[in-house]
């Protein structure tokens, strides 16, 4: 565990000795009296990496800032500041910091005004995430640059390599054969001085219009490899810094989560997880559309083209790194890097899509301050809440295929809850993250993947071990505890209930349906959640309680895939369960603006919902008032931003976004989970072991004999689910933000 010094801390009480969290207060304002201060802009002042840090110096006007200094451990480094234009401040990257505490001061005429403890870490971490994962397969090699060159070979054994910087630009050529439909044709400039000919000209956000030329810087922090876009012409502006800004930056930062989960541990990654502004594309190959060369991963024509720096790294795609913990530390060390590099933002805010959407919910809760406002796609509200979704379609779809395979499709589809029976089939496949074998990376030896028998201390390729820092380790086995539970679970209940299926296929549904032993494999008998990766979960905010994402924008943009020839596991009742969770914490999800639509009107909605998200965020940084975060924010939401859905068409048709009722569940119709056919609530969907109850005859709807009453005690000896109980270990999360593992 990091020693955190200086800050209020607290121990996560778990079973796991190695589950110990600190909880870091908020960050810290700038240290001093209200007319000396010193502020660490880049960062927290107690998370700083890398050995530099963008310090802001603030002196009252009314002493002339020729008679401050300024000592970094006892020496003087007045002389890097740089007067603010208009203010009676000084900026300044300071770099030099050692490892660990550093101590600085403001004088003066000679005389200490305020001093401030700073705290820095290895560029390459962890700072907050914990140990970091071992083995760890670098792929700067594999990692493609604007210019198509490679980054590399790594510098060291994390994966380091040094920043390199490249400038494209838009040429007005047409796009050559063979790309997709709307990729940006990109070139390399190769002339710094003068711009080509056939440079393309873009109108920002700002009304102004600049040529189509983008810096692209190129680094690694944390292990991860990051990269920086934003419009930048080298022929008439020299290297931006924080005092010189690029001229055609708006002043905002978009940063872009990538999807996955699936093999997404033990390597750095080799890509953004997005192709010229696609959300959410798959985790080994980026998406696999066909790009020119010269394209970037965060160069997007409705973001950069607009004028918006847009950043992203590597491990900030749940493909390569389903770990939010670590997608936090990763994301706050990249921009750290952006502010020193660029400046600070006006704000910040995320996008992107399914592993993107879980990456932004939980990192804007647990880690407040990182993002302004979130964009998540096909939301999830966080990784868990899946898990017992893609977890119970394998159970299902082990048993349509054996034990219940005369069951008429009509039933299968009732006893499932979803759309269509094809997304429990399509689901089935994903619930192999949390078994330890299933989705290693190749480049991990097969003789060191973990087995039972012959290897019990190898390599164990599981979300939850992926997370050990955070689940800790059970003392018995040494491997992180699973939450995963199905005791008492009535699968089926709406289906008999509706007189869809018969008592007995109810009844043989439930005896056969299995569950997972403790290393996420089949079993016939139910799954037994290990109470302190229960306790682990919800003490460390694992699954998504709300308090802090009800205080911020919410732009949900969902995609309808509820009804997708093959299936799909991005369901829209997610988007519900989300919104349960706000109204719980917050009476209200006034914040959380949701948009449906068909996949044809992605790129028009999620246009819409950044522009508008802009729209927001500027309203609310220009509002200085002590009035309370959310509601400040409701204040602040545009008028015009309200609940709609899109048709094939593109008509917009504004209305409340509800669970059943009104034109858009028309058009795309909102189906349960199997969970919620079992009688579990969308607040319920973020319960992982439900309290049990006495069987009871009267609690159904149906008339069962005292034969199948007597069967059911058999099958559910200590009871079944009581839903209007919170669940076993159910709790908020441990008090305190910005916990250190």
């Amino acid at each position: 565990m990091i020693p955190v010094p200086c800050l209020a801390a607290v121990l996560v009480a778990t079973l796991l000795a190695a589950s110990t969290a600190v909880l870091a207060q908020a960050p810290a304002p700038p240290t001093g009296t209200h007319q000396f201060r010193i502020g660490v802009v880049s960062s927290r002042q107690d998370m700083i990496s890398g050995g530099d840090a963008l310090i802001e110096i603030s002196v009252p006007p009314q002493f002339p800032l020729k008679g401050v200094n300024v000592q970094l451990n006892g020496q003087d480094i007045t002389s890097v500041f740089r007067q603010e234009p208009g203010v009676n401040k000084m900026l300044a990257v300071v770099s030099g910091l050692k490892l660990g505490d550093n101590k600085m001061a403001l004088l003066n005429e000679g005389k200490v005004q305020v001093e401030a403890e700073l705290k820095n870490f290895p560029q390459t971490g962890p700072i907050f995430a914990g140990p970091q994962e071992k083995p760890f397969n670098c792929q700067t090699e594999q990692f493609t640059l604007p210019d198509g060159s490679r980054l590399g070979p790594p510098l060291d054994a994390n994966c380091s390599a040094k920043i390199v910087v490249h400038y494209v630009y838009k040429t007005t050529e047409p796009l050559p054969a063979g790309y997709r439909a709307g990729a940006l044709n990109l070139k390399p400039l190769t002339d710094l001085k003068n711009l080509p000919a056939d440079v393309a000209m873009t109108t920002t956000t700002t009304g102004k219009t600049v040529p189509y030329v983008v810096r692209v810087e190129t680094g690694t922090v944390n292990r991860s490899i990051y990269q920086f876009a934003v419009l930048s012409d080298p022929t008439k502006e020299a290297s931006p810094n924080p005092l010189a800004p690029p001229a055609a930056w708006n002043g905002r930062l978009i940063f872009g989560f990538g999807g996955g989960c699936v093999n997404g541990w033990y390597r750095q990654g080799s890509n953004l997880g997005a192709d010229n502004g696609s959300w959410g594309q798959g985790p080994e190959d980026g998406g696999g559309a066909k790009r020119p060369a010269a394209g970037s991963s965060v160069i997007s024509d409705e973001l950069v083209g607009k004028g918006y720096a847009e950043a992203g790294s590597t491990l900030n795609v749940a493909g390569n790194n389903c770990n939010d913990t670590l997608s936090a530390e990763t994301m706050s060390m990249v921009k750290e890097q952006f502010i020193e590099d660029y400046g600070k933002p006006l704000f910040t805010f995320g996008r992107g899509g399914s592993g993107g959407s879980y990456q932004q919910n939980q990192i804007a809760d647990r880690y407040p301050g990182l993002l302004d406002g979130i964009i998540p796609s096909l939301t999830f509200p966080d990784v868990q809440e899946l898990v017992t979704m893609i977890t119970d379609s394998r159970l299902l779809n082990n048993y349509f295929k054996t034990a219940g395979a005369a069951l008429s499709a009509e039933k299968k589809l009732a006893i499932s809850g979803v759309a269509e029976i094809d997304n429990i089939i399509s689901a089935d496949p994903l619930a192999g993250r949390i078994n330890p074998t299933e989705y290693c990376p190749s480049s991990i030896p097969k003789d060191q993947i973990y087995n039972a028998k012959t290897n019990p201390k190898g390599i164990r390729c599981d979300v939850y071990d992926h997370n050990i820092n955070v689940y800790g380790k059970d003392p018995a086995t040494g491997y992180a505890p699973q939450p995963i539970d199905n005791v008492g679970v009535q699968y089926g209940l709406a289906a008999l209930e509706k007189g869809v299926i018969t008592p007995a296929e109810f009844l043989d549904l439930n005896e056969k349906i299995g569950g997972y032993d403790s290393d996420g494999y089949l079993s016939t008998h139910r799954a037994v959640a290990n109470p302190a990766g229960l306790r682990a979960a919800y003490q460390n905010g694992l699954i998504t309680y709300g308090s802090h994402l009800a205080q911020m924008p919410i732009i949900d943009v969902r995609p309808y895939r509820d009804k997708l020839p093959n299936g799909d596991n991005h369901l829209k009742y997610h988007s519900f369960t989300l919104r349960a969770r706000l109204e719980q914490v917050a009476n209200s999800y006034a914040n959380d603006v949701m948009i449906v639509g068909p996949a044809a009107q992605s790129k028009k909605m999620e246009a819409y919902a950044i522009a508008k998200m802009d729209e927001w965020l500027t309203a609310i940084s220009a509002d200085h008032s002590a009035e309370a975060p959310n509601r400040k924010t409701i204040k602040a939401k545009p008028a015009d931003l309200v609940d709609a859905c899109w048709t094939a068409t593109g008509e917009r048709i504004v209305e409340p976004q509800t669970f059943s009722g009104g034109k858009c569940n028309e058009l795309y119709p909102t189906a349960p989970s199997p969970r919620m056919v079992a009688g579990q609530s969308l607040i319920g969907n973020s319960t992982l072991k439900c309290e049990l109850k006495p069987i009871v005859a009267a609690d159904y709807k149906v008339s069962l004999t005292p034969e199948q009453i007597a069967k059911l005690k058999s099958i559910f000896p200590e009871g079944v689910c009581d839903w209007s109980r919170p669940g076993v270990e159910q709790q908020p999360p441990t008090a305190g933000d910005w916990h250190v593992y």
